[in-house]
């Protein structure tokens, strides 16, 4: 599921970016910016699907919650450009942005189950080990 909403996310931007590719001189435009969250988004979920490691919840929940963070930061603050990074303000929800803020939030919080599910797999592991002495 984690991987799901982190290709939900990747296809989301993937369809956004060709109308965001507009920058002025000296800048990155937001649909760059878009082509590069889809690429870590779909690395990130393609890693989970592979490994389904702490490691790879790890990234994913960076990746999910980043994003998410983003659209709704983008959405409710108007910041201006900050050196090369364009001013992404957009007070306007519409199906795509709303698709991939859902994605991106769920797998934020699906990232985070893996996560706290892959540490106490360990630990339960390591308390039911049998002790054994030599020799008994």
């Amino acid at each position: 599921m984690t991987a799901l909403a982190l290709f939900i996310d990747a296809g989301v931007h993937l369809f956004l970016a060709p109308g965001y590719q507009n920058a002025q001189p000296g800048t990155v435009s937001q649909g760059t910016l878009f082509l590069l969250e889809a690429a870590v988004a779909a690395v990130a979920g393609i890693f989970v699907l592979l490994r389904g490691s702490r490691a790879a919840y790890a990234v994913a929940l960076l990746v999910a919650l980043s994003a998410f963070a983003a659209v709704m930061l983008y959405r409710y603050v108007d910041i201006p450009a900050i050196g090369p990074i364009p001013a992404m303000y957009d007070p306007v929800w519409f199906f795509s942005k709303t698709l991939s803020a859902v994605a991106e939030g769920a797998g934020a919080l699906l990232a985070a189950a893996g996560l706290a599910r892959g540490s106490g797999k360990r630990r339960s592991a390591a308390v039911k080990r049998p002790t054994t002495r030599p020799g008994t």
